[in-house]
């Protein structure tokens, strides 16, 4: 049909030219200059519901915090396009790889087939291939913020750290707003940190625990401008390979209205924020008195085996401007399945654990084989997983295709207003968790986001049956 031809429409994202440019492209920022505005990386949009996208994975120098590295990038971009779309839109996406090693594709979140050129993290795009994605959104899939990646077992850590990540928002949030903040300012703060040896993002030997440059949408501590009393939507994403993030923001609090692109039933409000690896959070926060405050990260330990990460700046708030009433924001929001009136068709136990060394991840005391199965469940049925952390440190289960709510942390019951893709799992803790096996039959992974501990083998496979 004519209405469908595809169309991208290319947006800029604030401030002009998006972070982490080929070096020719853009003049450093960072250390030694001065301090860059915030600004967004480019968007891809789609148009009469279909999108259509070419991703050239290649090694290009890009800037980043004043020096020119060599990473890994989309399109030249060490911080690549932003996909935004509709429910119910159709995307098509060529993968270029110009790499001298396999890549491919994961759509960190979405509800849709595991199976063929959809979801499929089993593909293997080899050096000089071009490969063609094509993934149909359900009308019902949840506005949020998601985001892609490399999931090439067992690259994906140095891929992803150097540079292969994006974000990705399907729209619709603002519908369950009040009609007053259905407009506001909504900024996209996705989160990576770098490396540098030997002018490159290193590919090899990644100390997670090592000193590390936090980045929001590539920059180092950017301005990040708000009125006085101003509310913003912010999506704030942790789309890095292996560290968390215990996210702050002085003199506000953050009102989250999704976690992990699922809408919540009740607002809720926090100080602090804990991000591990592939977390999202959608939120409303209020521009302070006129002024300066910091959004930070503040230290945070994943335990005796783990990593210790200190206190650092994120961006800078500028809180500037004639002072708008403050809104008042909702307490309700979206509509909520609650798990927790399904019926129990099974339960499982599924452990994670690792050597002594930290050399080899175990889930079940089983290393990944990718060809399998670990468990399979049925379609249209609700199981219930006792998730247990046997490890000196904490890891973050991830299972793809279907969300899930977590019932309990160790043992307690757990408040859910929303269902989730990632949790943290306590150390020698464990985490209780609902999931409905709804519309998609296949084999999908699930496993611990930090990369390393993916690559490692702490990952396993569910295959969903009728």
């Amino acid at each position: 049909m004519a209405g469908l031809v595809a169309v991208a429409v290319v947006i800029s994202g604030c401030g002009g030219v998006p972070a982490g440019r080929p070096a020719a492209e853009e003049s450093p920022t960072g250390t030694g200059a001065a301090q860059p505005s915030f600004r967004e990386p480019r968007q891809l949009v789609s148009a009469n519901k279909v999108l259509k996208v070419r991703l050239v994975v290649e090694m290009r120098t890009v800037e980043l915090a004043g020096q020119r590295l060599r990473a890994l990038t989309y399109n030249g971009d060490y911080m690549p396009p932003t996909i935004r779309l509709s429910p119910g839109d159709r995307l098509d996406l060529a993968l270029v790889n110009k790499l001298p090693e396999k890549t491919n594709l994961h759509t960190h979140g979405w509800h849709v087939s595991p199976q063929g050129n959809s979801d499929n993290i089993y593909l293997h795009i080899h050096p000089g291939e071009t490969y063609r994605y094509s993934y149909r959104l359900p009308k019902d899939l949840a506005p949020g913020t998601y985001w892609y990646h490399s999931h090439a077992h067992p690259i994906s850590e140095p891929q992803v750290f150097a540079g292969l990540s994006g974000a990705i928002v399907i729209d619709g949030l603002e519908k369950y707003l009040p009609a007053g903040l259905r407009h506001v300012t909504q900024r996209l703060l996705a989160l990576k940190d770098f490396q540098a040896r030997n002018g490159a993002i290193p590919t090899a030997g990644i100390d997670s625990n090592a000193p590390t440059t936090r980045t929001v949408n590539g920059l180092v501590d950017p301005a990040i401008a708000i009125r006085p009393g101003e509310t913003q939507l912010w999506r704030l994403a942790n789309i890095g390979a292996d560290i968390a993030y215990k996210v702050q923001l002085q003199g506000t609090r953050f009102n989250v209205i999704a976690q992990d692109a699922n809408p919540v039933s009740t607002v809720w409000s926090a100080d602090t924020l804990v991000m591990p690896p592939g977390s999202r959070f959608d939120v409303l926060v209020q521009g302070p008195p006129a002024g300066r405050s910091l959004l930070r990260t503040l230290p945070y330990t994943t335990g005796p085996a783990g990593d210790d990460y200190p206190e650092t700046t994120l961006a800078t708030l500028l809180s500037t401007g004639r002072p708008m009433p403050q809104a008042t924001l909702p307490t309700t929001f979206a509509p909520f399945d609650d798990l927790r009136a399904d019926r129990v068709d099974r339960r499982r136990t599924i452990t994670f654990s690792e050597n002594s060394a930290s050399t080899e991840f175990y889930i079940d005391n089983k290393l990944f084989a990718p060809d399998r199965i670990d468990v399979r469940a049925r379609l249209n049925t609700t199981e219930e997983w006792t998730v247990r952390n046997l490890a000196d440190e904490e890891h973050t289960f991830h299972i793809h295709v279907n969300d899930f709510q977590v019932m309990s942390v160790n043992g307690r019951t757990y408040n859910a207003r929303s269902w989730q893709d990632t949790v943290q799992l306590p150390v020698h803790g464990e985490v209780v968790i609902r999931m409905r096996f709804r519309d998609f039959l296949g084999k999908y992974p699930f496993h611990c986001h930090i990369l390393n501990h993916e690559d490692k083998g702490m990952m396993a496979n569910i295959e969903v049956v009728p």
